[in-house]
């Protein structure tokens, strides 16, 4: 997972830390990561998330692994936010099932990129055997351009989706995203 630059040796020990720093560090628009004020005031002044309150240094405590044990509705709240399972800030998931949901998040990244959702979408209906003629294509223009096989994830190892669309093409319908951060 993704470390965080709002990480401390004490974070290594807190599964919740290295998540929560994976998310901030992934989950994000175009552009830059969220930051701890801007997640503590979405989440305390919208309703969808059950009228919790938490606080930009509460967030950073929660990052730096100096707090681990945030109430039930601060989890519910953070996991909306993030739009991933409690369960997985919680770690109650085995290794696959985590995995997966950092996939799906790899996945959300670089759908983000007005370009890779185009290509993406313009495969559907096709036969499986052109959609495997244009992976294959893909891979050659990859590999001309010494790129890696998979495309990086946003840890910078390569990854099932990886982090596409931080060209600053925009938010998810390619807009301009100013203020979200």
């Amino acid at each position: 997972m993704a470390a965080g630059a709002d990480r401390s040796p004490d974070a290594a020990d807190s599964p919740l830390a290295d998540r929560l720093n994976y998310l901030f560090t992934t989950m994000h628009p175009p552009g830059a990561p969220y930051t701890n004020a801007y997640v503590a005031e979405e989440i305390s002044g919208g309703e969808e998330y059950g009228g919790v309150s938490v606080t930009e240094q509460y967030l950073s405590m929660l990052r730096n692994g100096k707090r681990t044990n945030p109430s039930p509705d601060v989890l519910r709240a953070l996991a909306k936010f993030f739009a991933v399972p409690v369960g997985y800030l919680l770690g109650d998931l085995s290794p696959s099932q985590a995995e997966r949901v950092e996939e799906e998040v790899r996945f959300l990244v670089a759908m983000r990129d007005k370009r890779v959702r185009s290509i993406a979408l313009r495969s559907v209906g096709l036969p499986p055997e052109v959609q495997d003629s244009l992976t294959t294509i893909i891979s050659q223009f990859r590999q001309q351009m010494n790129l890696p096989p998979e495309p990086p994830g946003p840890d910078g190892a390569a990854g099932a989706a990886g982090a596409a669309g931080a060209d600053g093409s925009g938010g998810p319908d390619g807009e301009a995203t100013n203020g979200r951060r």
